[in-house]
């Protein structure tokens, strides 16, 4: 494969954390850029707006279903502690019949 040199200038911070990233992951920074640009230009130009717009209907369904699983577990929360009390007076129970 023939290659081609690029430079891009950044900042003395994004540079750190590309190195500690590409470190990170055994990589070299050339390949982690390479493969992130790679991935940035294959995406459909039609895909940029619609992550955020799957984010947000996310969001939506999260703030809907949270209450609802809260509200599940502490019924089953209730439902642990009677069985656990149920299974406390049974052992009582036999206990005191030795």
């Amino acid at each position: 494969m023939q290659t081609e040199r690029v430079t891009f200038l950044t900042s003395r911070d994004h540079k750190a954390a590309l190195d500690a990233f590409a470190a990170s992951r055994g990589e070299s920074v050339g390949n982690v850029v390479r493969e992130a640009t790679a991935r940035y230009i294959s995406r459909p130009p039609e895909a940029e707006g619609s992550s955020e717009a799957a984010l947000e209907l996310l969001l939506e369904e999260l703030e809907e279903a949270i209450p609802q699983w809260n509200a599940k577990f502490d019924s089953m929360e209730a439902s642990l502690d009677h069985a656990h009390e149920e299974v406390r007076k049974a052992l009582a129970a036999v206990e005191t019949t030795k």
